[in-house]
């Protein structure tokens, strides 16, 4: 088919038999050859198809003395009678019964509704049970068979027929044939149409719904736009839950630069250049390089679906999301079913995007502990169901997770889920662009330094947890903002106090003491002394003595180092000496320890051990070598080398800590002032420490904001 065809040349009038016919020439001469040698089909096909295929096919060999019994369950006129109030699915046994024990020359014997015969999980309804012995008792009888694609065929019923065909939407290649005059001025700007244009917008639909929509098409005709047109015929082939969602990769996602970027150079530009191609061995090339399955990872909240819906809107492809424990079932094959349920119907609806939410709640490795098993079963179908795209079908699987590395390898080869996309926290840049869109969207009127203490603000933990803020939290911090305005009936501008105020209002806390918040205090001012005297270590963004982190009465929060993947053992020792400064704080102020330090001496001891076994960064004792096992083969390092080791990873931290006592020591008065700027303050910013300390400490150069 050329990407170009004359609006002369194209069909005046088009019935839907005409259509069958026009759409697939192939496969009914293939139906008809097989039937003309004695050998029975199973057509798959949608149920509005089958009427139409079968009068092609019995057109084709009735020329040629074949005879037909279409088996719908409707009186036969040299049968016997019906019995009365006999069911459907009783009448087809009752008239195949009556079939098969008669005369068989010449006759080919229909099915068109082989998916009565089954439960709704692929198993045997008792008609079918009785319908199977009937259908093998004459090894000479010829049958037609028709299947849903939604209702899978039972094996027994499945082997009756040595040949199969499939019929899924409308081809590209003969979609030229299927549009008439009058139709394609509706969709064409002059007299050259453009099937490829059309195809887009229709593949998964078959040629007698086609034809329906295309013949109930209004508009103007050669209309210099005519997505108008184009939604129309979109609108009609959505079904069930699919729809085409309106997210703008660019206007309605903050951030995230280089996702962007990614995903439109390697998904979205590529598709674009297929649809300008003008010839189709190039399209055809070009659909070969483009990945079906992809799998969108990272922690939750970070916009993976939103991502996947700006895919769908940039391709104009309606989307299905579907979540992974909503498939699972108790019943035997029913998962499996609603799996190929959620295929057949996106297929129907391409251009269309399956978005599987929670990837890894069913398709975790094989022989990880997992629920029911009825897991591997439902890989399987999925892998099946994806091994089936045409490539000429515009279908994509986006799978999204949180734990990419429990994923069944299987799924990650190339060919299934290819394309891994990660969607990471937002970084300073992203929160930034993520909150002007939501003061814009939700008139917020975020002040400058609103926004940039919201910005710097949000990357902390979010109050309450162990999480960092992602774009969901984000959300929930501008609608909150936006309550707040609403009952308070504010126009002025969002300040820093309202974006505090939101954060903190509700937050559950430790109720202190004045005497345990003067303990919480003085810690906390011990880490930011000892770090302010730290030449390795970052600048500190805040501290706080609120109980704001889960688990925490107070924290030290420090800007991210100026080198990220670069750490030195002069960071790593000043880290040792910042993690004793809260306990040497507490001795040097009340003489005595509470058990607050517990943390910081994991950690610290953690460094310090890892400094000696696996950097080979201890003293000449122990000496440059590895000594931490990273496989059951490694030797394992005698006793007396341990005990070096220990001696060593001792040494190492009684000198940190006897250096952070002596900074302390030495800068006393800024420990008992910052203390009690923090019991009266609670929180301190980066500003209000600049502000407090003396000339030159917390200067050190912050990061490049990205």
């Amino acid at each position: 088919m050329t990407t170009e065809v004359a609006e002369s040349s194209l069909p005046l009038e088009l019935n839907a038999f005409a259509a069958v016919e026009a759409a697939y020439p192939a496969e009914i001469s293939r139906i008809t050859d097989s039937l003309r040698n004695g050998l029975s089909v199973l057509v798959e096909a949608d149920k509005e198809l089958t009427p139409y295929l079968y009068r092609c096919v019995r057109d084709r060999l009735k020329k040629e003395g074949k005879n037909f019994l279409y088996l719908d369950g409707r009186p036969i006129s040299d049968m016997p009678p019906l019995p009365p109030g006999i069911s459907l699915v009783g009448a087809i046994i009752f008239l195949l019964r009556e079939a098969v024990r008669g005369a068989v020359a010449d006759r080919l014997l229909v099915l068109p509704h082989l998916d009565l015969l089954t439960t709704s999980v692929g198993g045997l309804t008792s008609e079918a049970r009785e319908a199977i012995p009937l259908l093998y008792e004459n090894p000479e009888l010829v049958f037609l068979g028709f299947k849903d694609p939604s209702f899978p065929v039972p094996r027994v019923i499945e082997n009756l027929f040595p040949r199969s065909e499939s019929i899924l939407g409308t081809p590209r290649d003969r979609l030229g044939q299927l549009v008439t005059q009058r139709e394609a001025r509706k969709l064409s700007p002059g007299k050259i149409f453009k099937p490829y244009s059309l195809y887009k917008h229709v593949s998964g639909v078959n040629a007698v719904r086609l034809r329906r929509m295309l013949s109930t098409l209004q508009g103007e005709d050669y209309p210099a736009d005519a997505k108008p047109a184009f939604q129309q015929l979109r609108a009609n082939t959505l079904v069930g839950q699919l729809q085409v969602p309106d997210v703008d990769l660019k206007q309605d996602i903050g951030g995230y630069a280089k996702v962007k970027e990614r995903l439109q150079k390697e998904i979205l530009d590529v598709l674009n250049l297929k649809d300008g191609m003008a010839d189709e061995s190039q399209v055809k090339r070009v659909e070969g390089l483009i990945p079906r399955g992809m799998i969108f990872w990272g922690p939750p909240g970070t916009g993976k679906t939103l991502f996947a819906k700006a895919m769908a809107t940039s391709l104009g492809a309606a989307v299905s999301i579907v979540s992974g424990p909503e498939l699972k079932s108790k019943w035997v094959g029913e998962s499996e079913e609603n799996l190929r349920r959620v295929f057949v119907q996106a297929r129907q609806a391409a251009p269309a995007i399956i978005i599987f939410d929670e990837l890894d709640s069913f398709a975790v490795r094989r022989g990880m502990h997992i629920g029911s098993g009825v897991e591997h079963s439902m890989v399987n179908q999925l892998l099946t169901e994806m091994d089936g795209f045409r490539k000429d079908e515009l279908v994509f699987v986006v799978g999204t997770t949180n734990f990419v590395e429990s994923l069944d390898p299987a799924l990650l080869r190339p060919g299934r889920f290819e394309f891994h996309l990660h969607i990471p926290f937002p970084g300073p840049a992203d929160r930034r662009a993520i909150l002007e869109i939501y003061d814009q969207k939700m008139t917020l009127g975020f002040s400058p330094r609103a926004l940039d203490y919201t910005v710097k603000r949000t990357g902390d933990l979010v109050e309450g947890t162990n999480t960092r803020y992602t774009g969901d939290h984000l959300q929930a911090l501008c609608r909150a903002l936006a309550r707040m305005r609403l009952r308070e009936n504010r126009s002025d501008a969002t300040t820093v106090d309202d974006v505090e105020k939101t954060l903190n209002e509700f937050v559950e806390r430790p109720a202190l003491t004045a005497k345990e918040e003067g303990v919480v205090a003085t810690h906390e001012a011990g880490h930011a002394v000892a770090a302010l005297f730290c030449p390795h270590s970052p600048p500190i963004d805040r501290i706080s003595i609120r109980g704001d982190l889960a688990g925490s009465l107070g924290f030290v929060a420090y800007s991210d180092p100026a080198h990220r993947y670069v750490v030195t053992q002069g960071q790593l020792l000043d880290q040792i000496c910042t993690l004793f400064g809260g306990r040497e704080a507490e001795v040097l102020c009340f003489n005595d320890l509470s058990i607050g330090s517990s943390s910081d001496l994991d950690r610290a001891t953690a460094i310090a051990r890892a400094l000696v076994e696996e950097f080979g960064m201890g003293g000449e004792a122990v000496g440059v070598r590895r000594l931490e096992r990273r496989d059951p083969e490694d030797l394992e390092p005698s006793e007396a080398l341990k005990g070096l080791a220990e001696a060593e990873v001792r040494r190492i931290l009684e000198e940190q800590r006897a250096r952070a006592g002596r900074i302390l020591r030495d800068n006393r008065t800024l420990v008992e002032s910052l203390r009690d700027m923090l019991v009266e303050k609670k929180v301190l910013d980066r500003e209000a420490l600049g502000s407090f300390l003396p000339a030159g400490l917390n200067k050190n150069p912050a990061p490049t904001e990205g």
